[in-house]
């Protein structure tokens, strides 16, 4: 055998050898991405439907039609039925804290020492702020659609009870797979209420 055959022999080898262990390392590379930190889309939104308890630092803008709100709210979620609201911003208002359980509603001030619980309060079914609430509602929809856009998932529900908050809309980072801002909207889709993610810890 001469030597350009032996050359040539020796080259496809060396290619054979280049291919297979680049095409090893591309398969290992992408299991491991998806084994990893990189969740699907749907089992995001699965994580997001079965939490269990959260704490949660917004900005919440309420817009009317003479002016326009905002405040800064720790929200505390714990299952099945325990959510409380304080606001930290503004000054003039903060310590102010909303505490619900099942049949009970506490409004207290810590600054002011002042306490106020209500029994059976008619609207304690629906605060459409909290995100549990959100999660509740889109559970109750039957056909869980979601829409993906640019590196976020957007879920929507409808609320026919409340023609002022019939829209809610929350965004999830991809890359998180966290809440990154909620908008409620009224019967004709004007936004008044917007909620921006400031943190968010799952329990």
């Amino acid at each position: 055998m001469n030597k350009n055959k032996l050359l040539k022999k020796l080259i496809i080898i060396i290619s054979l050898i280049v291919i297979f262990f680049t095409t090893f390392f591309y398969i290992t590379k992408s299991k491991k991405i998806k084994i990893g930190n990189n969740s699907s889309s749907q089992e995001m939104i699965e994580n997001i439907l079965n939490i269990s308890s959260y704490e949660s630092v917004i900005e919440v803008e309420i817009n009317s039609n003479k002016n326009v709100n905002k405040y800064v709210i720790k929200q505390t979620y714990i299952a099945p039925d325990m959510s409380e609201q304080e606001i930290l911003e503004p000054e003039n208002i903060q310590g102010i804290k909303i505490t619900k359980t099942e049949n009970e509603l506490k409004v207290e001030n810590s600054n002011l020492n002042i306490s106020k619980i209500y029994n059976n309060y008619p609207y304690m079914t629906d605060n459409c702020m909290d995100l549990n609430t959100f999660i509740e509602r889109y559970k109750q929809n039957g056909e869980r659609e979601y829409e993906e856009k640019d590196n976020e998932i957007i879920l929507e529900t409808e609320n026919e009870e409340n023609p002022y908050t019939k829209y809610r809309i929350l965004y999830i980072s991809k890359e998180t797979g966290k809440p990154t801002k909620m908008e409620i909207k009224d019967n004709s889709k004007k936004t008044l209420i917007y909620i921006l993610y400031k943190e968010v810890k799952f329990q």
